[in-house]
């Protein structure tokens, strides 16, 4: 049934692709750049010649180290400052997710469902297991837990010394999903990930149970491309408040310790979100980047100069917003007032993989596997250019996208762990490229969306305005939903 339902959407799509143009990426514009960008070094981990796949591998840093992974199964720890390879080794399975690292443990996931442990060290194997899905984001490593998520809708949690399954957590997979999963993040006594359902989970590491559970945006619509809701990206912690964001669905701001809802706004994203102290920033489906207020979501500014580019997620740097692109371009951004800053070329292959930050380091990896390392400076005297979308005046209230009311907690009992079926076959997933991703139902522009409880600014008070990370929210309880396992074939 899901390979006829692939089918026919892949057909639908071809459909309405003779019926109206494809929206062509934004031409890049000259700008009086505020940024000096310098290449710090290059090195290869992957075929360059391999055919890009929706793969979830990217860099991760630690310690002064970078750690790359390939499609062909290399692995290897580069020197951050000067590109060194310190170690590399094959590890002979077609990787897909990773890597994560932390606990002197370097982890990557295969397509086959492979869990391979290396010592961060010098590279040597530690341990292999296999589980019943395909890996396709990097692992969360804490000394006592390693958290993994697999297409197949399931959150398992594993033990750092030889791999052995702890408990396992699932979800309901749609019929219809996007190519990709949330990588799961390890904060105290929980894991949180994001599912294909639009829901965000909160588990207890100690037992599996769920702590809560929060719908970000339910699936409506009458096809199943319509219902599409992924999230697709690892939700962002800040304090003992939890960010998330989802495919044609919504960005919302969470209570970490019960999953309460303090506000959302209508978005389309599957590829993350970047924080500093005061704002946070998206990547729009449609390749626009938006920064708005952590506090309360209204909008800081929009930059729409990169409208169909195919962008990664946008990071924050200490004085910039970074994202790459499908033609191998990073582009920073002044965060100020989101004006081009900066932009460099790594090549011609697409970056889909979020930037990696260190310091005045910017790291990315392309989808050849090729990996570039840029430092940048300020240029003395530099005045950016004009934001796409400049900030309010001071004195004007500012606009926002639609704000929903602070919702009662998403709070669940704890749940019966259900370990995973060894014989259980994965649930399809359709690769939704960011060729053909445009939301089709994409968020209104915040300077004309209505309002119905949107503050006219930070300062400015409302009914019912959220409240501090550090206030204890309502115990009112709903009930959790129950979750089916996904159709067998």
């Amino acid at each position: 049934m899901r390979r006829w339902l692939i089918v026919a959407a892949s057909l639908a799509l071809s459909a309405c692709s003779k019926d109206k143009d494809i929206d062509k990426p934004a031409q890049l514009m000259p700008f009086s750049a505020t940024l000096k960008v310098d290449r710090a070094w290059t090195a290869q981990i992957g075929d360059k010649k391999a055919i890009p796949l929706r793969l979830g591998l990217g860099l991760a840093v630690d310690d002064g180290r970078v750690y790359a992974a390939g499609r062909k199964g290399d692995v290897g720890a580069y020197d951050l400052k000067s590109g060194h390879q310190i170690w590399r080794v094959r590890t002979k399975a077609q990787l897909a997710g990773g890597p994560g690292v932390g606990g002197n443990l370097v982890v990557v996931g295969s397509s086959r469902g492979d869990i391979i442990a290396l010592n961060a060290a010098n590279g040597a194997a530690l341990w292999r297991i296999r589980v019943n899905g395909e890996v396709l984001a990097p692992a969360a490593i804490s000394g006592r837990l390693i958290a993994v998520r697999t297409v197949d809708g399931k959150l398992h949690g594993l033990s750092p010394t030889d791999g052995h399954e702890l408990w396992s957590q699932e979800q309901q997979v749609p019929r219809l999903s996007l190519r990709g999963t949330a990588s799961p993040v390890l904060r105290g006594d929980l894991a949180l990930s994001g599912f294909d359902n639009g829901k965000v989970v909160a588990v207890n590491v100690n037992d599996g149970s769920v702590q809560w559970e929060a719908t970000v945006a339910p699936a409506h619509g009458r096809t199943e491309l319509e219902r599409l809701v992924d999230i697709d990206s690892a939700v962002d912690v800040s304090g003992q408040d939890v960010y998330a964001v989802g495919f044609q669905g919504r960005i919302a701001m969470l209570a970490l310790d019960t999953g309460q809802v303090w506000w959302t706004h209508d978005a389309s994203s599957y590829r993350g979100l970047g924080l500093d102290e005061d704002a946070l920033y998206m990547a729009s489906a449609d390749g626009e980047i938006i920064a708005m207020r952590k506090r309360t979501g209204a909008e800081i500014w929009r930059q729409s100069g990169l409208l169909h580019r195919r962008l990664t997620s946008a990071v924050a740097s200490d004085n910039a917003i970074v994202a790459g692109d499908f033609q191998g371009y990073v582009h920073w951004l002044d965060k100020a007032t989101g004006s081009f800053a900066a932009r460099a070329s790594t090549g011609k292959i697409r970056i889909s993989s979020p930037p990696i930050v260190s310091g005045n380091m910017v790291l990315v990896i392309n989808d050849g596997g090729g990996i570039t390392a840029f430092r940048t400076t300020r240029i003395a005297g530099a005045k950016p250019s004009a934001p796409a979308v400049a900030a309010p005046a001071a004195g004007a209230p500012e606009q926002s996208a639609p704000v929903t009311q602070p919702s009662t907690p998403a709070v669940a009992s704890p749940t019966t762990q259900t370990p995973a079926p060894a014989d259980t076959a994965p649930p399809t997933q359709t690769p939704l490229p960011a060729e053909t991703a445009p939301s089709t139902q994409p968020p209104p522009p915040a300077e004309t969306a209505p309002s119905t409880q949107a503050p006219p600014s930070d300062a400015a008070t409302s009914t019912q305005p959220p409240p501090p990370s550090d206030m204890a929210p309502s115990t009112q309880t709903l009930p959790p939903a129950k979750a089916s396992p996904p159709q067998q074939n």
